[in-house]
């Protein structure tokens, strides 16, 4: 039988929360319940907090459920970019903020059955050694050893790779399923609007003293600034039986290249990476990849996930603005939501109870802008302003696109993504499209 959906929801049950019936107060609200949301829910809840988490369907259900849950602070050939720009003390912290992560991870999966293991983390170019000869002479300077391959068990040729042992995988909605039993958790509770220090669904309001807002892309265009800071990603993973499995995590360190892992007997392939609202790559490349190294393979999973990208690589995790004191964010986990998200929940966490994070300049959302990549978004969103159709997405206006291999209207400027008859998917639209 083969499965449009993850693998992670296939072999998960998580429980139900019940809905928000009446107005609320609590000292801090959490919008969203993905795994960001739900560890900064599980952290607070630790410490004694007042909180309440409100999710807009089912807890996990969203982007956390189509991630290929990697745990590792490998994430591609980031070290040796943020020592060039912004200096190694920099990328110390970056490096610290991740490994801290990893170890929490381990220290809280040695009691969860989630299927976690330990495993290495490999990136590899296909056509540029040097590449990777610089990364490891970055993490060196930040006192981590690595090692060069020549030839890793998978039918790319490379040029070279990095490897990092002593990481890990795991199957992320397990694991929320069991951090998320006796959180305060609503479901079916979807804000539309925050007006200073309350939040509105439909029908009911909620009074905080502080917000976190862990939504995948922020949904409030008013501060932050983030329909500029940020653009979305898709990509594609399918579930292969009877294919040879691989020893470790593997990622290419280009845009667009493709990554493996295994899930019990499953080798995970995933690819076809381009801009949300672009009709090219998806699972075609893949079957295409598939059919020339895989044929003897059954493929029994195919499901697709979406990443928000900032301009420099680094999530966006603090004040979600100099003008909103009360409002906290986490975003822009660049396809590395499983440290991004733990580390978001320790600074954000530290934040709340008065701790200061030494890890909290080093993800600031209010930090330059002033990125090439910046001017890519802005030129997409001009593009698609002026392009002549009635089909707009409710978010800011953009021309709608359809996308004809998930059968879904897409937004090639952030990425808000609907069905065929206008509901919403993906954020940060807050409402259904007219189309």
């Amino acid at each position: 039988m083969i499965f449009i959906k993850s693998v992670w929801q296939e072999n998960s049950k998580i429980k139900e929360f019940p809905k928000l019936s009446s107005n609320k107060k609590t000292d801090v609200l959490i919008i969203g319940g993905g795994i960001a949301g739900i560890l900064c829910a599980y952290f607070l809840d630790q410490q004694g907090v007042d909180y309440i988490l409100v999710e807009a369907r089912k807890i996990g259900m969203g982007i956390t459920k189509n991630t290929t849950a990697k745990i590792t602070f490998q994430h591609a050939l980031i070290y040796h970019k943020v020592v060039k720009n912004y200096g190694l003390e920099f990328a110390r912290q970056y490096f610290e903020a991740n490994k801290m992560a990893l170890y929490i991870y381990k220290k809280l999966c040695k009691n969860i059955d989630c299927d976690f293991e330990k495993t290495p983390a490999i990136t590899y170019s296909v056509c540029d050694s040097k590449k990777i000869e610089k990364e490891i002479l970055a993490l060196e300077k930040l006192g981590c050893t690595s090692q060069f391959l020549s030839e890793i068990p998978i039918p790319i040729r490379i040029s070279g790779a990095i490897k990092l042992a002593n990481q890990a995988q795991f199957n992320p909605l397990k694991f929320i399923a069991n951090i998320s039993q006796n959180l305060n958790i609503y479901e079916d509770a979807f804000i539309r609007e925050i007006r200073s220090n309350s939040a509105f669904t439909e029908n009911f309001k909620i009074r905080f003293q502080k917000v976190i807002i862990a939504t995948h892309f922020p949904f409030m265009n008013s501060h932050g600034s983030y329909f500029l800071k940020m653009c979305q990603s898709r990509s594609y993973v399918v579930g292969l039986k009877n294919a040879t499995l691989v020893d470790g995590m593997y990622v290419d360190e280009a845009q667009g290249g493709m990554t493996f892992r295994n899930y019990k007997d499953l080798l995970l392939i995933g690819g076809g990476e381009h801009r949300t609202g672009k009709n090219c790559g998806g699972y075609d490349s893949l079957i295409n990849f598939i059919k020339a190294h895989y044929s003897k393979s059954e493929k029994r999973y195919f499901w697709a996930t979406q990443d928000c990208m900032t301009l420099d690589d680094i999530p966006y995790i603090g004040q979600y603005s100099k003008n909103t004191p009360n409002w906290l964010v986490a975003t822009g986990f660049n396809k590395w939501g499983m440290t991004s998200a733990m580390v978001a929940a320790q600074i954000l966490k530290d934040l709340i109870i008065g701790r200061k994070s030494s890890f909290s300049e080093v993800f600031s959302p209010s930090r330059n802008i002033l990125k090439p990549q910046l001017f890519v978004n802005l030129g997409e969103t001009f593009v698609n302003f002026l392009t002549p159709t009635v089909k707009r997405c409710p978010h800011l206006g953009c021309a709608l696109k359809w996308n004809s291999q998930e059968h879904s209207w897409d937004c090639p400027c952030h990425g808000s993504r609907f069905e065929p008859d206008g509901k919403i998917i993906d954020n940060p639209a807050k409402k259904d499209a007219d189309v």
